[in-house]
């Protein structure tokens, strides 16, 4: 199977299958004679693991390690799970700290007047870094 059958079938895009033979996440593929890259099954299996991980938020690090674990039968499954509980706390700090920006924007926009006037607290905010009590 060529690069683009390959992508076809993992929902990995040619440019980053390049990009992960590159970084050494996935093996280099095989080459036909005339160079171009061979993508067997157990390929595919990789590439698909590595989507469905991205698709889940896992860093590049952290697919490596689930990687290594994945094809390690002899691992501990508490590794595999000590990953991902550190994945979902990392997650809720991310959603922790755009629930402040989200409340933050509300905020401001509710003591922006939203008119002709100049004045915008908005702006204000983005400029000087004054405290949000500040209304135009």
């Amino acid at each position: 199977m060529n690069i683009g059958e390959a992508a076809e079938a993992t929902g990995v895009t040619a440019k980053m299958i390049r990009h992960y033979e590159q970084i050494g996440l996935v093996r280099a593929a095989g080459r036909t004679g005339a160079g171009y890259r061979v993508y067997g099954p157990k390929d595919l299996s990789t590439l698909s693991f590595i989507r469905r991980a991205r698709d889940l938020g896992f860093s590049i690090a952290q697919i490596r390690d689930l990687l290594a674990l994945w094809q390690d039968r002899a691992r501990a499954s508490g590794d595999v799970k000590r990953i991902a509980s550190q994945h979902v706390a990392e997650m809720k700090e991310k959603m922790r700290l755009l629930q402040e920006m989200v409340h933050t924007l509300e905020h401001l926009s509710a003591h922006c007047h939203g008119d002709d006037r100049p004045d915008c607290p908005i702006l204000e905010q983005l400029a000087t870094g004054m405290a949000e009590e500040k209304c135009c």
